[in-house]
Parts: C-alpha cells; sequence; structure tokens
C-alpha cells in the first residue's frame, strides 16, 4: 500500500529484454540504500517486487501484462521515474490510500498555464470516467491528486510548483501517456451497484 507522495526522482539505468517481459533496473541512491530484495516500490505508482540491488541501483521484472497496461513498456535508459516505498504501519498518509494497481492509461491532452501553476485535462475511457468525481482522488504516474473537473471522457487536476518540480508530471507534453489509479472506494462503490443486478438474475 502507498500514498500517493513521490519519494524521490529516480532514472532508468537499463532496460533488459527478458522474454516475454524486461527488468528494469533503476538508478536512485537513496532508496537503494533502505531496499531489499523483495520489498514493494511504486514505479510511476506501479507496484513492482525488488528482484536485486546494489548500492546504487534496484531491479524488478516487469512482465507482459504490466508493460501492456501501463506506462513501463515505453521507458528506457534515461528515462525519469516517479518512486514510493510502501508505507510503514503507523506512518502519516499524505496523500490517499494507493494500491499501486493501475487501472489503466490516460493521454494528456491539455497543459493550461497560470504562471508557475498548471492546469492538466486527460482524456480516459468511460470505465475509468465512471470511478472519478469532481474533489475525489486520483493517482497519476503514482502522484496522488484531487480531481478538479470529472467529463465522461476526460478529467483535470490542478498542479502546483512543487509537485510540477518533484514529480515527473513537470516535464510531460501533450500527446503523453500516464499510469491511472482510481480511488479504492470508487471501485467497491462501482462494484456493490453492479452486484445489484447479479441478485435480480
Amino acid at each position: 500500500m502507498f500514498s500517493g507522495i513521490v519519494e524521490y526522482l529516480g532514472q532508468i539505468s537499463a532496460v533488459i529484454s527478458e522474454p516475454p517481459g524486461v527488468r528494469l533496473v533503476i538508478e536512485e541512491p537513496h532508496i537503494a540504500a533502505s531496499l531489499s530484495v523483495a520489498d514493494s516500490v511504486a514505479v510511476n505508482g506501479c507496484c513492482l517486487t525488488v528482484v536485486e540491488k546494489t548500492e546504487k541501483t534496484f531491479s524488478f521484472q516487469a512482465g507482459p501484462e504490466t508493460l501492456r497496461r501501463t506506462n513501463l513498456g515505453q521507458l528506457a535508459a534515461g528515462s525519469p521515474v516517479n518512486l514510493e516505498r510502501a508505507l510503514l504501519s503507523g506512518s502519516r498518509l499524505g496523500g490517499h490510500f494507493v494500491s499501486g494497481h493501475i487501472d489503466g492509461m490516460a493521454e494528456l491532452i491539455r497543459i493550461d498555464h497560470h504562471g508557475d501553476w498548471q492546469d492538466y485535462y486527460f482524456s480516459i475511457p468511460p470505465e475509468i470516467a465512471a470511478q472519478t468525481a469532481s474533489k475525489g482522488s486520483i493517482a497519476v504516474d503514482g502522484v496522488s491528486l484531487t480531481i478538479v473537473r470529472s467529463e465522461r471522457d476526460l478529467f483535470s487536476v490542478a498542479l502546483i510548483p512543487y509537485t510540477l518540480k518533484a514529480t515527473t508530471l513537470g516535464s510531460r507534453k501533450t500527446g503523453d501517456r500516464v499510469n491511472i489509479e482510481t480511488d479504492i472506494l470508487a471501485k467497491y462503490v462501482q462494484r456493490l451497484f453492479e452486484a445489484k443486478d447479479w441478485n435480480e438474475k
């Protein structure tokens, strides 16, 4: 479980082919020093398991499903990534509960500039839009954000200067695809409504 508060920006140092998947090697010495093999880390919001580590790097294996459903398959050596270690019991929860299980991807379609602040607009499929609401929470590439606009095929967020500087979102351009995880509560509410039909059939 994660909070959506990015701890560090890491960098992909290598993408190694391991058919049918890949091994992602990430360099970030601060986090590397605290990790052990089998620990969980959110990489652009996607929960992955450490399979190898050195003094400065740590590695993950990503399979075909992960590469298809997330933007991890688009990463190359030099790509920046958002990193967050799993929550410790008793830690302050600065964002919202984030599982690290990606629901799908969204496309950045518009950026409105307001001085040092920016509003980002993302296009999303209706099945993800159904789990969003204005003032609700959403994780974008693992960053916990509050939704401003929520429509059938898009949502928007307002990004403060700190978020733009401390995460990969500040370097995003229109056309880029990002990982999306909707609020856990929204999934259960939707499922409860769907389950009503099961009893009627």
